[in-house]
């Protein structure tokens, strides 16, 4: 059984927290939803606490400055965890090797530094060099799959070499542009027989991540205080449900099709295959975020 409810408002009130996913809730990489930005705005008017949860590969200071320049406003949140923290620590202690060959666009350089902008003591060097890899995304998001990265793959995987995921979605919607992500090749590595290792949704470290930067904000938070939002369900359902947590689906990101979405609005027959199809039972569910 599932509930469809029409806004936030409907349950905001059972919780103090929400650990909200940002591409396809409250942005579309262009520009932010105006009904998501009013939602988490009074959340936090009614004192609850957000933290953005993001599988992005940017640490925490670069996340920010892409929301800034996509306008969304920074007092419709409290602070964020993103994959891209979470596995930048793994890299920094030297798991994937101190010669890592990158594999992701330049956009992303800024996960080799530290939050001073200082350089984390690993060196780019090329696939023939390299301990590990560090992948981040595609070279060319816009007109590139995982088809056209076999070879690089088989390389990695006959020098046997682990590869870090700094990114575990498989695709996101730019606008109306779906294009792959790291996770993409991730799933491409370990499928060809290498070792593929995750730090975002739905995968433990970016949780452990977003609990101590929400435990520094107000201590300590129930588990039944805390509400997972995301339109992933295989990263911010599957994940919030493996961590206990409670899940609100947004049917209207990346499902939108599938749910049948019409009018702001999920069909509930669809949405009630999907659901049964992905074996996912999240708390709630609802079209867009508001």
């Amino acid at each position: 059984m599932f509930r469809i409810i029409n806004d936030l408002a409907d349950v905001s009130a059972s919780y103090a927290t929400l650990y909200c996913d940002l591409w396809g809730c409250l942005h579309n990489g262009r520009e932010p939803f105006p009904a998501a930005v009013a939602a988490l705005q009074q959340f936090r008017a009614g004192g609850g606490t957000v933290i953005l949860v993001t599988n992005s590969p940017r640490p925490r200071p670069a996340v920010a400055r892409q929301l800034e320049s996509i306008g969304v406003p920074s007092d419709c949140y409290d602070d964020i965890a993103s994959s891209g923290d979470a596995a930048q620590a793994s890299m920094a202690r030297g798991d994937f090797g101190r010669n890592v060959y990158h594999l992701g666009p330049e956009r992303d350089l800024v996960f080799f530094q530290n939050e001073d902008g200082s350089a984390i003591e690993v060196t780019r060097v090329p696939l023939d060099q390299a301990e590990g890899i560090i992948c981040t995304g595609l070279f060319d998001d816009m007109t590139e799959t995982p088809e056209d990265y076999r070879l690089t793959i088989r390389t990695g995987v006959n020098r046997g070499l682990k590869l870090l995921c700094a990114n575990p979605d498989v695709i996101v919607d730019v606008g109306e542009t779906r294009i792959y992500c790291a996770g993409a090749i991730a799933e491409a590595y370990t499928a060809a027989g290498g070792e593929s290792f995750y730090f975002g949704k739905p995968h433990v470290p970016i949780y452990q991540l977003a609990r101590k930067r929400l435990e520094a904000i107000r201590g300590p938070v129930e588990q039944n205080r805390i509400l997972c939002v995301g339109d992933g369900i295989n990263t911010d359902i599957r994940g919030g449900i493996g961590e206990n947590l409670d899940t609100l689906f947004i049917a209207g990101g990346l499902a939108a099709e599938q749910t049948g979405m019409k009018a702001g609005e999920p069909d509930p027959d669809r949405l009630a295959a999907f659901l049964q199809d992905a074996q996912m039972s999240p708390t709630a569910t609802i079209g867009h975020l508001r």
